[in-house]
């Protein structure tokens, strides 16, 4: 439950992590990250352990937050954890655009039997990658070849009504804010197993392709070329702000872990599931960067959704959308749930006060999706500048502080612990201010 909870969207902005921290440097990142996340996601299953005389069976990680730090940690940690919840909302908005668009534009291919090659750099034969940040920096006028045998006319209209950013983002709506609408998700939940299946379906994937690409890898630390990234990179924390979003479930995982028929096994089930995650993520990672093809490409071409480096015509690809959109459109009206219960039972004591509160709400949560998807459609710095915000709190701050002062009170406190957890606050706060200045 706790794996497939976990993976999510970030999976698919490791490759470009990585290539962001340099190859060796991102494989030691995953493993530092997983491992830091981890003792963190640990010390917030403990922290209910630690409160004495008070009976915490039910608490939240947020009621152990009040407990330490009065209002302040309350409100605090609602902030924190609507950033996470609304930033994963954004982030999905943006690849269910993408998504839909390249769906549409394969089936309408299909059915009208035209072929259509874009004109950007890429890789040549059946298994073709191609570099679309190598063509956005040099836009041709034209951005594609049509090959079909009838009126290009109707391709050219499609193509004006069915525009990624333009349009495709706004058709959502009429699909998703009805059902955000709705008082319980309980059916949506049904489909949690979508999750596994497309994970799972994007490891197969990834395997196929690297097996017919080759490997494709020189090492070399510091210098760089115009096919090769180097080793370390000074840009490594934009990878530290995606892993933390990767690897963040602090703020549910009592909640999950509550569901544990024996729960003296509560931190072997947290460690094996993170083990699982940290091993998807690396394998992911480590085979599309590697397998990228380098020459003739520069590995600088891995988009921060590793799909779109691969054309829309490609059936693997294709299949992959349609798994990561359906699994979306079922987990996003979850995010909106969860999103909605937090923020309007703190403010006004029910989750549902009224269809107008509701409405207000979900409007507002859709259209940030909306307004990023036309103007910002960049996953990556998305996830890094929420991950590295939540993170600050729920990862970093608020498990080593509740671990220090509960210490303190006990008369157990230590100078080595203090100063490793000074220096874990010390970690959060750098990535967030590094993610404002890379």
């Amino acid at each position: 439950m706790i794996w497939n909870t976990m993976m999510g969207t970030s999976i698919l902005s490791i490759p470009w992590g990585i290539k962001q921290a340099g190859f060796t440097s991102g494989i030691i990142l995953i493993l530092l990250m997983g491992i830091l996340t981890l003792y963190c996601c640990y010390r917030v299953v403990k922290s209910r352990k630690m409160i004495p005389l008070i009976d915490t069976s039910n608490w939240e990680f947020p009621d152990v937050c009040k407990y330490y730090f009065g209002s302040f940690g309350q409100w605090s940690s609602l902030l924190f954890s609507m950033v996470s919840l609304v930033g994963a909302m954004v982030v999905y908005w943006v690849l269910m655009s993408n998504f839909l668009f390249n769906t549409g534009r394969f089936i309408y291919n299909f059915v009208h039997d035209i072929n259509v090659t874009d004109i950007v750099p890429g890789t040549n034969g059946s298994n073709k990658v191609i570099c679309p940040s190598a063509a956005s920096s040099h836009p041709p006028q034209n951005k594609s070849v049509i090959f079909s045998s009838g009126n290009n006319t109707g391709f050219e209209l499609f193509e004006e009504w069915w525009n990624k950013s333009q349009t495709v983002p706004f058709y959502l709506i009429a699909v998703l804010l009805p059902l955000l609408n709705l008082k319980s998700p309980s059916f949506f939940a049904k489909f949690n197993v979508l999750g596994t299946v497309s994970v799972v379906y994007l490891v197969f994937l990834v395997t196929v392709k690297a097996a017919r690409l080759g490997i494709h890898l020189e090492y070399n630390w510091f210098t760089e070329n115009d096919f090769f990234v180097p080793e370390f990179r000074i840009l490594f924390p934009q990878l530290t702000g995606v892993l933390t979003l990767a690897f963040f479930i602090h703020n549910c995982v009592i909640t999950l872990l509550q569901n544990n028929r024996n729960q003296e096994n509560n931190v072997r089930d947290l460690s094996i599931a993170y083990f699982l995650v940290g091993l998807t993520y690396l394998y992911v990672g480590v085979i599309i960067f590697a397998s990228f093809p380098s020459p003739p490409l520069s590995k600088e071409c891995i988009e921060q959704n590793f799909l779109d480096n691969f054309p829309s015509d490609d059936i693997m690809s294709f299949l992959a959308r349609i798994f990561l959109l359906f699994q979306m459109m079922t987990v996003y009206p979850l995010l909106g749930y969860l999103a909605r219960v937090q923020l309007l039972r703190q403010f006004f004591g029910n989750a549902y006060p009224s269809v107008f509160h509701v409405l207000v709400l979900n409007v507002a949560i859709v259209g940030a999706g909306v307004v990023m998807a036309r103007f910002y459609p960049n996953i990556g710095g998305i996830i890094r500048y929420s991950g590295a915000t939540c993170g600050l709190a729920f990862v970093f701050v608020y498990p080593s502080l509740i671990y220090v002062i509960s210490l303190h009170r006990a008369g157990q406190l230590t100078w080595p612990a203090l100063i490793i957890h000074i220096f874990i606050i010390l970690l959060g706060l750098a990535n967030l201010i590094a993610q404002f200045l890379l």
